[in-house]
């Protein structure tokens, strides 16, 4: 399921660009939701639950309860700082690529790249070339491969290493980066490690919770990081308008966010097993 939306950023974006420049912003959001009409009805028309349903009485104490655990609230905690930055790429790469002289034209395919990524010869940029039909998928196999992998070294584990991944991709090549490929780069790399966090931040929920409380509990953590991925784009937005137009700060916000959340599994996954780094967990 997380792969499928990794398939539509690649998709909307692209299809949104091409409407708009053809019949402009109103059926392009019309065109968004007659296909997402289509997808829905599909799905619903076809889902299927594996147990029959049960329900029981509503309890706000119910979703608060697991807060009471270390592992789990350090797992949510530490989701928490990591959505902080999350999405902060998503939302303003095309602008800052632009800021730093990339063209409107390329530079609209950034967001695709996060989802997916390609290299070979563009008039814009020597080297590089983007073209949907030719993408490797790259976010899309970071929500995937590293679930594969997960079951194989541990799930923290795997957490653990993609998310000081994204740190570093933040921190070591957004931040500098000055020029196309840099840009390109960085968003075919981070769309795989940024993956990896959406499709393994459930499993480690499930990983310490009973099997009957799975569903609240994930809930409960989707409820509390919901605040941060709120909050996160405004915040960015302020210390651009701070910085006078420059990137520089809301970069660096991005990086250490995601650095706290990065460090905080580390200490989620010491409270389940020490620091013995050859266990599985």
């Amino acid at each position: 399921m997380a792969a499928g939306s990794s398939l539509g950023g690649v998709i909307l974006p692209i299809m949104v660009n091409h409407i708009i420049d053809r019949s402009g912003f109103p059926w392009a959001m019309r065109g968004v939701a007659f296909l997402l009409l289509g997808l829905l009805v599909y799905a619903n028309l076809t889902v299927r639950s594996r147990l029959p349903p049960s329900p029981k009485p509503w309890s706000l104490f119910e979703f608060l309860m697991p807060f009471r655990e270390l592992p789990y609230f350090l797992v949510v905690f530490a989701a928490f700082l990591f959505f902080f930055g999350m999405f902060l790429p998503f939302t303003f790469i095309i602008l800052s690529a632009e800021h730093d002289g990339m063209s409107n034209h390329l530079a609209n395919y950034l967001i695709p790249i996060l989802n997916a990524g390609t290299f070979s010869p563009h008039a814009d940029v020597p080297c590089v070339h983007l073209h949907p039909a030719d993408m490797p998928l790259v976010s899309i196999f970071g929500r995937t491969i590293p679930g594969y992998i997960a079951d194989k070294t541990g799930r923290f584990n795997t957490m653990i290493v993609t998310s000081f991944l994204s740190t570093i991709l933040v921190l070591a090549l957004w931040l500098p980066a000055r020029g196309n490929v840099p840009y390109i780069l960085f968003s075919a790399f981070y769309g795989f490690s940024s993956g990896a966090f959406v499709s393994l931040a459930p499993a480690l929920v499930a990983q310490i919770s009973d099997i009957r409380q799975i569903g609240v509990r994930t809930g409960s953590m989707f409820a509390a990081i919901s605040i941060a991925a709120l909050v996160g784009n405004p915040i960015g937005g302020a210390l651009i308008s701070n910085e006078d137009g420059n990137y520089t700060h809301l970069e660096i916000f991005c990086g250490v966010m995601m650095l706290g959340g990065s460090v905080v599994f580390v200490a989620a996954r010491w409270s389940l097993a020490g620091f013995k780094p050859a266990v599985k967990v």
